[in-house]
């Protein structure tokens, strides 16, 4: 979900997806806060129902390497959740490895990066079961949770999902915008208790992950709030 300098062909290929999941808006179908749909389908959730002053920090793709933000995930102890794409992080998995060991969160954001609604069953399955397979293969855990890439899923995402052992479907009700403010998809225009923010994409252009999420912690902390773990909510 962000714009990224290639110097390679493959990097230049992951820079256009990230673009395109920048671009892209705000979730295409309406999410839920907790109850999913029948069937036994996972819930797609932007917001989880809490009495904890808690809001989520999540990050997508895996593009971005900032050296800077292990240090300060450590340094806060910050809960954070990055749901990685295997062709946008794979090449760099040992840095995602410094993070889950500081306490990130490690989930589920397709091999490809390809806009899953309208895809047949068995492609959204071999991408989301895929990506379980890479990372349980690479860090020994199983996600639960699963980001759709631009935030669009239909029916056939969710049975996937559920086929793949997900639990819940993770968009987003607050992100930054272009200058680091943070906007809402829906509802009032503030952060509540139990929302979940998608720090990415790069916006205000140009700054470092580390330095997006400060801004972000900053506007959490004046709202009274703290970060959470996202999957001890979910």
């Amino acid at each position: 979900m962000r714009r990224r300098r290639a110097a390679t062909a493959g990097a230049a290929l992951a820079a256009a997806l990230l673009t395109a999941c920048a671009t892209a808006g705000a979730p295409a179908a309406g999410p839920g806060t907790g109850g999913g749909p029948a069937g036994g389908l996972p819930p797609v959730v932007d917001h989880v129902p809490t009495r904890d002053r808690v809001v989520f920090l999540t990050y997508d793709d895996g593009a971005e390497r900032d050296p800077g933000f292990p240090p300060l995930v450590r340094d806060r102890r910050l809960p954070v959740t990055l749901f990685l794409t295997d062709q946008v992080a794979g090449p760099a998995y040992g840095h995602f490895a410094r993070l889950r060991a500081v306490g990130a969160s490690l989930q589920n954001h397709t091999l490809d990066h390809p806009a899953l609604r309208g895809l047949p069953y068995a492609g959204q399955r071999a991408e989301i079961c895929g990506q379980q397979r890479k990372l349980k293969a690479r860090f020994g855990v199983r996600p639960r949770l699963f980001r759709p890439p631009y935030g669009r899923y239909d029916t056939a995402t969710l049975r996937a999902a559920a086929g793949c052992g997900i639990t819940a479907v993770v968009l987003w009700r607050a992100a930054p915008d272009a200058t680091g403010a943070l906007t809402f998809t829906h509802g009032e225009p503030r952060l509540r208790p139990g929302d979940i923010i998608a720090v990415d994409p790069d916006r205000p252009k140009g700054t470092s992950l580390t330095e997006r999420t400060e801004r972000v912690l900053r506007q959490i902390e004046r709202a009274g709030l703290r970060v959470g773990r996202l999957e001890d909510h979910l």
